[in-house]
């Protein structure tokens, strides 16, 4: 793939849509693509996270209260964060998905190369933590 097919690929997932052209360059050079079947099992629930997954097609599903994991989503970016996470549900692909993964140590360098990738990261995990934060929420 091309620099700029790699661009408009990463641009086109929300979580990403706002970074510079040189952060996504940064990314793009890290970023592994993955492409599964439905059905796949892309992460195991007890295992170590050892990254990220960041899908740009297809659906997957957490089969732990079955959340859906949509395009433009990510799936284990604690992971990017803290050494000894365990991934506490499966996930499985509910359609065929693609996407990019990128691995903890290489997102710790991008970290240190480009603080817009950060800030991108700590809206993601902000977002999660209000969802939870509601789901915790008693009523009035």
């Amino acid at each position: 793939m091309n620099d700029s097919s790699r661009l408009e690929q990463l641009r086109a997932i929300p979580m990403l849509a706002g970074l510079p052209d040189d952060a996504l360059m940064l990314l793009a050079e890290r970023a592994t693509d993955f492409e599964a079947p439905a059905g796949s099992v892309l992460v195991q629930a007890n295992e170590p996270g050892s990254g990220v997954l960041i899908l740009a097609s297809g659906r997957a599903t957490v089969e732990l209260g079955q959340k859906s994991i949509e395009a433009g989503e990510c799936i284990g970016e604690l992971a990017l964060l803290l050494d000894d996470v365990v991934h506490v549900a499966r996930v499985r692909a509910a359609t065929e998905v693609r996407g990019i993964a990128i691995s903890r140590r290489d997102f710790t360098e991008l970290l240190a190369a480009d603080a817009d990738i950060a800030g991108a990261l700590l809206r993601v995990l902000a977002r999660r933590l209000v969802a939870a934060d509601g789901m915790l929420a008693v009523g009035p």
